[in-house]
């Protein structure tokens, strides 16, 4: 990766963790609900009238629609604001990666490698641990409402698989249209329209700052900037970087608000980032490692680089003249194997 790429990926890493620390503080100015709302409607305009027509099957951009941007965040931002800390949400939501296991496994049929059912296992220590910390001095409904919306990120990773967006940006975009109206529907039923347009009339600098950069830098710049790295290189050499993002997360959190970090924390950290690592990575290497070993057929280009166009068949060869009276008999055309396309992945938070 080269080192523009390189930084981009940190770059994306860094904006998505401390995304965590910008919610906090806009949950000071909106209900959750409504910021969640909000967020998504200055995400999809007036992108959606750049990104060009949906490039995908309506069906994929509704159903990602309503489980990502409905119930994941809807939870996570509900979580937050019932008490969830903003560090420990950015880890705690590293979980969903084994939630995407347990979903492809039961819904694609995918059956997880040994190595991947023991990152599983680590990682869900690293839960147990986090809960253990945070029963000590927070709130476990706050905690479980993260959890679940790290399981509604899973689903909506297995949904995303199966409709293989081709532009994540604009995929992402007209996701974003779909969660607007259901948000401010529930928005209004639970949290009171008093309660919303005294948010709206109240809104300052600050509000509207938070609101900016939750749309257009983690949505819009950051799920952009991961498709495209995800379109120049291999999916197991850009995912590691996600990896970093509870890092940026918890460490933005201790700096900005002052959250406190504690040793049981820095412990629940190791073992749910070592989990997630064993369960995302560790087969995409060992892939790898398949693919690097020399073959008896045509070499294949790496993952993440256009092939090179191969002539649908190879002329025939003109035969050469002869004595004999008959010609000798012309060889068969040779048709080239295809070369299978780059699979890709998504990524974010």
């Amino acid at each position: 990766m080269r080192p523009a790429h390189l930084a981009l990926a940190v770059l994306v890493a860094a904006v998505w963790g401390v995304n965590f620390t910008v919610v906090e503080i806009g949950l000071g100015h909106f209900p959750p609900l409504l910021f969640s709302a909000l967020r998504f409607l200055v995400a999809a305009l007036p992108a959606v009238f750049l990104v060009g027509r949906p490039k995908v099957a309506w069906k994929w951009i509704v159903a990602v629609g309503l489980v990502l941007g409905v119930a994941k965040f809807g939870l996570l931002f509900v979580g937050m604001d019932a008490g969830m800390p903003a560090g420990l949400s950015s880890l705690v939501l590293q979980i969903q990666s084994v939630f995407t296991a347990v979903i492809a496994f039961a819904v694609l049929g995918e059956r997880p490698t040994r190595l991947r059912l023991l990152g599983m296992a680590v990682a869900l220590a690293g839960i147990a641990v986090a809960a253990a910390d945070e029963g000590a001095s927070g709130s476990l409904g706050a905690f479980a409402l993260v959890v679940a919306a790290a399981a509604c990120w899973g689903g909506s990773n297995v949904l995303t698989r199966r409709a293989s967006p081709p532009d994540a940006l604009n995929f992402m975009v007209w996701v974003s249209t779909v969660p607007v109206l259901p948000l401010l529907a529930l928005s209004l039923l639970t949290e009171g329209p008093s309660r919303d347009l005294a948010a709206l009339r109240a809104l300052d600098w600050q509000g509207a700052g938070t609101l900016a950069y939750v749309a257009w830098v983690t949505t819009v710049f950051g799920f952009g900037a991961w498709g495209w790295l995800l379109h120049r290189h291999p999916a197991s050499t850009v995912a590691p970087f996600s990896l970093l993002v509870p890092v940026f997360g918890m460490t933005s959190a201790a700096v900005f608000l002052g959250e406190p970090v504690s040793a049981l924390r820095w412990c629940a950290a190791a073992l749910l980032v070592g989990g997630v690592a064993l369960t995302s990575l560790a087969p995409a290497r060992r892939a790898a490692r398949r693919a690097a070993q020399p073959t008896a057929g045509p070499a294949l280009p790496p993952q993440g680089t256009a092939p090179a166009p191969v002539p649908a068949s190879v002329p025939e060869p003109a035969p050469e003249p002869v004595q004999e009276p008959a010609p000798e008999p012309v060889p068969e055309p040779v048709h080239p194997v295809d070369v299978p396309a780059a699979g890709r992945t998504r990524a974010g938070s």
